[in-house]
C-alpha cells in the first residue's frame, strides 16, 4: 500500500506555477532572468478595489465565517456584471464565489463528472484542464488544433471524438495558451452543436475583456440559449482587474449544479476569504477603466513579440486575438546545440534557454502541443525586448 494515493501520486505539477516560481527564486538569487511564464498582468490592482479591501479589514462582520457560496451581495453583482458584459441573464442563486478560477474550475468537473466520462478538451490546452477533469475521475479527450485551423477547433473535428462517454465540451475563448479568439457565428455553431448533442459544455470566460484588432468576445450561454440548461460558466477577477494573488473566482449555471457545487465547497473551504471577496465586490460593481489602459498596454506588447519572434530564423508566431500569450512555433530550431546542449524538444529548449539566455518560456509539451512555446507579453516592455533579443542571440 503505497505513501500517496494512486490519484494524487498522477497529478502533474502546473508548468507555468514551475516556471513562474524558478524565475522567481532565480531573481531573488541575483540573477537577472527575464520571465515570460506567468499568466499574470504586471499592472497594480487598482487603487479603488484595494482601498475597498483595507476597509473590509476594519469592519468585524468579515471577521467571522459567512455563508459557503458567497457573499450574497457579491454573487449578486457577479450576476448583474455578467448580464451588462456579456449579455446572460443569472439570479444570485445561480453564481457560486469560488478560491480563484482554477477552484471554479475543479469544482464544475468534480460537480458534472462521473468516473469514465468523457471531456472534449481541444488541445493546445490550459494546464490545469486535464488534470481537474481526471481528479473529477473523468477522462480528458485531446482534440488537435495548429497553425492550420488558427488553433481552433469545428463541429467536424468535435464529431470525430464523440462517443457514448462523451459528456461536457471545454470551450475556451479566448483562448489560454494560444490566444485564438473564436468569432460568434463559430461559437454558435459549436453551442448548437452540443445542444444537439445532449452535451454539457464548461466554458471559461476569464480573458473575456482581452481581445485585440477586430476580434470579439462572445458567450456561448447568450449565443445559444438552448444550451443554457447545460452550460457552465467559469470566470474571475483575476485577469480582468490585475487581482490574481487575490483568488476570487465563480461559476455560474443551473441552479441544482450550483447548488451540488456549493455543498462541495461547503466540506472542501467553506466561504471564500471575505476581505478578497469585499475587493472583488468592489471591482466587479466598478468601472472597466484599469482593463482598457492595460489592454492597451498587451496590445502593444502583443505585436511586438509577434514582429521580434517572427524575425528569429527558425521561429514562427500567428498573432494571438485574445489574452495575453503568444505562442510560437520552435519545430525548425530543435536539433541544434545551443550552449553545447542538443536541443531535442521544447522541454529541452526551455531548460537551454533559461540557462544560456536566462530567460523563462513555457514549453508546448506542459499545453499538450510538443513544439511550440508559451510566451506571456504581461511584462514590461523593456524586458520583453531584452528577453526576446537574449533568446535570438542563444539561437543564432
Amino acid at each position: 500500500m503505497g505513501r500517496i494515493s494512486q490519484r494524487i501520486a498522477a497529478i502533474e505539477p502546473s508548468a507555468t506555477v514551475s516556471i513562474t516560481a524558478t524565475a522567481k527564486a532565480m531573481k531573488a538569487a541575483g540573477i537577472p532572468v527575464i520571465g515570460f511564464g506567468a499568466g499574470e498582468p504586471d499592472f497594480p490592482t487598482p487603487d479603488y478595489i484595494v482601498e475597498a479591501a483595507i476597509a473590509a479589514c476594519r469592519d468585524p462582520k468579515n471577521h467571522k465565517y459567512t455563508a459557503a457560496p458567497g457573499l450574497p451581495e457579491l454573487r449578486q453583482a457577479i450576476a448583474d456584471k455578467t448580464l451588462r458584459h456579456s449579455g446572460l441573464e443569472l439570479e444570485s442563486s445561480q453564481v457560486l464565489v469560488t478560491n480563484g478560477g482554477k477552484m471554479a474550475v475543479f469544482e464544475a468537473f468534480a460537480t458534472l463528472l462521473d468516473p469514465g466520462d468523457e471531456v472534449l478538451m481541444p488541445t493546445p490546452y490550459w494546464v490545469t484542464y486535464p488534470e481537474a477533469i481526471r481528479m473529477a475521475g473523468g477522462v480528458p479527450v485531446s482534440v488537435p488544433t495548429d497553425v492550420a485551423t488558427g488553433f481552433k477547433v469545428t463541429v467536424d473535428m468535435l464529431e470525430k471524438h464523440l462517443t457514448p462517454r462523451t459528456k461536457i465540451l471545454l470551450f475556451v475563448s479566448p483562448s489560454n495558451p494560444t490566444g485564438a479568439v473564436y468569432q460568434p457565428d463559430e461559437v454558435e455553431a459549436l453551442g448548437k452543436w452540443a445542444a444537439e448533442r445532449g452535451l454539457w459544455v464548461l466554458t471559461d470566460e476569464i480573458y473575456e475583456h482581452l481581445v485585440y484588432g477586430d476580434a470579439v468576445f462572445s458567450s456561448m450561454p447568450t449565443l445559444v440559449p438552448e444550451i443554457r440548461d447545460r452550460c457552465v460558466v467559469v470566470n474571475g477577477v483575476a485577469k480582468t482587474y490585475a487581482m490574481t494573488g487575490w483568488r476570487v473566482g465563480w461559476m455560474a449555471g443551473p441552479k441544482d449544479v450550483i447548488k451540488a457545487a456549493s455543498n462541495m465547497q461547503s466540506h472542501a473551504t467553506s466561504n471564500v476569504d471575505n476581505i478578497a471577496q469585499r475587493a472583488a465586490l468592489a471591482a466587479v460593481s466598478g468601472p472597466l477603466d484599469a482593463v482598457v489602459m492595460m489592454r492597451e498596454a498587451f496590445d502593444h506588447r502583443r505585436r511586438t513579440m509577434v514582429r521580434m519572434l517572427n524575425e528569429i530564423d527558425g521561429v514562427t508566431c500567428l498573432e494571438p486575438e485574445g489574452a495575453f500569450y503568444a505562442f510560437p512555433n520552435f519545430e525548425a530550431v530543435l536539433g541544434r546545440s545551443i550552449g553545447g546542449s542538443p536541443v531535442h524538444t521544447t522541454l529541452d529548449l526551455a531548460a537551454a534557454i533559461l540557462d544560456v539566455a536566462q530567460v523563462a518560456i513555457v514549453p508546448g509539451e506542459a499545453f499538450g502541443a510538443p513544439g511550440y512555446v508559451r510566451m506571456s507579453y504581461a511584462l514590461g516592455d523593456s524586458d520583453l525586448v531584452e528577453g526576446i533579443e537574449r533568446m535570438a542571440q542563444a539561437l543564432a
